[in-house]
């Protein structure tokens, strides 16, 4: 059994490694990915375009408008002459947010009456909007804690000084290069697994594998250990990059993320045995791996958190590995991770593995009958 499973598992690893444009894919997308998603995939906003309105001619009215000009979150500061220009600027998007300052601002700062801004914003870019909006008011309090209404109802006030665990300075890449790590993997591990059944058919060999002395598992065996090799090889490409040229934190165990990126990387590639034992061409393979990604990536809690998603929508992330192997490497990498929860994260990667490669196993036994 060992001969002919090392004989099919350097035969899936010469089909994959010796086309040098094969090679050049595997190896030249992945770090360009990284490289590039590192830096692009922010949900930090910054160089923003803001248009100001200022109807006040007060010391207070510009010294709202110099601490906004201070602030590295904006780009460039634009002086509206009338609400025509505000409408235009944000019907346009030549401005994300406009900011006016009413006529009776200073003197109300000074009376100690309450002094209001309007913040007109692009609600087609939501998310940025929103964070623009909080930038903008986070100022607006700052300078109102000075004034001298501020300065005397001080004492009245609590103080709150926060503090980020894990991530003290809110470096967006610390939070998104270990996303990106089992981000990749998945792409990279679906589309080279999905790839594998379905090029044997074009090629006509299938029917040959089908017919050889091996036995159904030692075939979804020798189909499943040359993607793991080439996921983990990603895998390992990846954590030297994040914490050599990113300077992630590497707080957890390596032995305990390389061993649940083994189940994981199993379950991907059961997926992508699934996908390719349904699929007749290699084209059919591509688009249901993509057709599983997606959704994927967007059910995973990448970007969202899922507890912010529908209830009925939530169970359908139970069976996503993605959404268990982010959970273990951002914690291995950022606030070392117990065993107990990487082993309650890992348990669901090999019950996904076991039922797909069962479900592939089926689909084979199917069609020898």
């Amino acid at each position: 059994m060992w001969t002919r499973l090392y004989a099919l598992i350097v035969k899936e690893l010469l089909a994959v490694l010796r086309d040098p444009k094969g090679r050049a894919i595997l190896i030249g997308p992945p770090i360009v990915q990284l490289l590039v998603f590192s830096y692009a995939a922010t949900l930090e906003v910054r160089n923003v375009d803001v248009l100001i309105l200022n109807r006040d001619s007060g010391h207070w009215g510009q010294e709202l408008i110099e601490r906004i000009d201070g602030s590295p979150t904006f780009r460039k500061i634009e002086i509206a002459g009338s609400q025509t220009e505000v409408r235009a600027a944000i019907d346009n998007q030549t401005a994300i947010a406009a900011l006016e300052i009413g006529p009776d601002f200073s003197r109300n700062i000074e009376a100690g009456a309450p002094a209001d801004l309007q913040v007109v914003l692009d609600g087609r870019r939501s998310n940025a909007s929103q964070i623009v909006a909080g930038y903008l008011s986070q100022i607006g309090a700052t300078l109102a804690a000075e004034t001298p209404a501020g300065k005397r109802a001080g004492a009245e006030f609590v103080s709150t000084m926060p503090r980020n665990w894990f991530n003290p300075n809110l470096t967006y890449q610390w939070f998104m290069v270990p996303n990106l790590i089992a981000s990749i993997a998945l792409l990279i591990g679906l589309i080279v697994t999905a790839l594998s059944i379905a090029r044997e058919r074009e090629l006509g060999t299938f029917d040959q594998l089908m017919v050889s002395p091996l036995r159904i598992h030692e075939i979804l065996i020798g189909k499943l250990i040359p993607p793991m090799m080439i996921g983990l090889f990603h895998i390992t490409v990846y954590i030297l990059a994040a914490v050599f040229l990113f300077e992630v934190p590497l707080r957890g165990s390596l032995f305990l993320l390389y061993g649940s990126a083994i189940f994981y990387l199993g379950s991907v590639a059961g997926l992508g045995l699934f996908i390719s034992a349904l699929s007749m061409t290699q084209q059919q393979a591509i688009l249901g791996a993509f057709l599983f990604m997606v959704p994927a990536m967007l059910l995973s809690g990448f970007a969202t958190p899922i507890e912010n998603m529908p209830g009925w929508l939530q169970p359908v992330t139970l069976i996503n590995p993605l959404r268990y192997f982010l959970v273990i490497v951002k914690g291995v990498f950022l606030k070392d991770i117990p065993l107990s929860e990487v082993v309650n994260q890992t348990i669901p990667l090999a019950l996904i593995a076991a039922v797909t490669l069962s479900a592939a196993a089926w689909l084979f036994r199917r069609r020898l009958e």
